[in-house]
């Protein structure tokens, strides 16, 4: 690591140059995954929860708070509030893009319930009535409203921020049935990992549609090291998952596989196999070095993280959050590829203290002002 020292003589000239070609946010992150230098590294926030989002708006954020929103607004009025609350949080934080999910669907009837029958006891019947019962579509259109008002509202105030919308449907984290079902009866997995390519690839199209710029893939299969066998993720999620990707990149969009957990024993299939253009949800207290990625992938991926939430977020010290944030972005550095975020959500576990030290660590590298937050 830098020392400190060293960083703020680097920030100087770095603030020099920047303040010479200055970028929009597009430009930032068109760069970011173009391989291109930026005047400086992208950054945004993959997930920012409650509280900390509150104490940032200063009222409850409707993402959320969704319910209440929709009780006090209208569901109507509560998806415009969505939209103009993580547009506010973007501004606020001096975010380039950001990443944002369909929104719920309008409250309908209560269907009337019937008695459930029992589940079948093994569970390979059991994946394979999931798999007659799985819906082909991910979502209704309406639930697409939220990009609308986004876009609308980023027009209104002359901002462009890139979108990064969510289609992980291939992921198996704690779903013991498909596991169990992978190495008793591989050709009723293969239907579950084929069927959600179909919902993946209708998400693309409805993505398209909509005008997204980069669409997330896969979804978790590891922890401290995968959950499944390396031959098992090349056999069933990768080749589905290059599919997704290629549907992507027809539609001129850009692919992010994401994963936490340890992913070193199958990470050339996750990032090249899968085709992919990007790596979100980098796992740094599993092991995923950002350095050691960016030796061996850095001039095709690139990475968005790979800042520590669940530990040096959570509980380390303002200082230690510090210096974490400078080691990321001095690891992440050269020929773009690098985006800088969390490696997941914010919570309630990260104090608002730790939070402002990381904002104002990125800020004070790139010579831009303190974000100044009094509750």
């Amino acid at each position: 690591m830098h020392s400190l020292k060293g960083c703020a003589t680097r920030r100087a000239g770095e603030a020099k140059d920047a303040a010479e070609m200055t970028m929009t946010p597009r430009q930032r992150i068109t760069a970011a995954l173009q391989h291109r230098q930026p005047d400086r590294t992208p950054m945004f926030e993959y997930v920012l929860q409650s509280p900390l989002a509150d104490v940032f708006l200063r009222r409850p954020y409707a993402v959320c708070h969704w319910q209440e929103a929709v009780k006090k607004l209208g569901w109507a009025a509560a998806v415009r509030q969505a939209a103009v609350d993580q547009l506010d949080l973007a501004q606020m934080l001096g975010h380039d893009m950001l990443y944002v999910v369909p929104n719920a669907p309008p409250p309908g009837p209560r269907a009337q319930e019937t008695p459930a029958k029992p589940p079948p006891d093994d569970p390979v019947e059991r994946v394979r009535l999931r798999n007659r019962q799985v819906p082909r579509r991910a979502f209704a259109d309406e639930q697409l409203l939220i990009y609308a008002h986004l876009k609308d509202e980023m027009t209104r105030r002359g901002v462009d921020l890139p979108i990064l919308a969510p289609a992980w449907f291939h992921g198996v984290w704690t779903d013991v049935d498909l596991m169990q079902t992978m190495l008793l009866a591989p050709q009723v997995a293969c239907e579950h990992f084929a069927l959600a390519t179909q919902r993946a690839l209708a998400c693309v199209d409805a993505y398209a549609r909509v005008g997204i710029d980069m669409i997330g893939v896969g979804g978790d299969f590891a922890g401290n090291r995968p959950i499944i066998s390396p031959e098992a993720y090349r056999r069933f999620i990768a080749p589905e998952v290059a599919k997704v990707t290629r549907r992507i990149h027809e539609a001129d969009s850009y692919a992010v596989n994401a994963s936490d957990g340890n992913l070193w024993p199958v990470i050339d299939d996750f990032l090249i196999g899968c085709g992919v253009d990007g790596y979100a949800e980098i796992d740094f207290h599993a092991g995923m070095d950002l350095r050691r990625l960016k030796a061996a992938y850095g001039r095709r991926i690139t990475f968005f993280g790979n800042l520590d939430c669940g530990s040096v977020l959570s509980f380390g010290s303002p200082q230690d959050v510090r210096r974490h944030v400078i080691d990321c972005i001095e690891a992440g550095a050269g020929d773009g590829g690098h985006v800088l975020c969390a490696s997941n959500a914010i919570t309630a576990s990260v104090p608002l203290a730790n939070y402002l030290a990381a904002v104002n660590a990125y800020r004070d590298f790139f010579g831009i002002p303190k974000l100044d937050v009094r509750c």
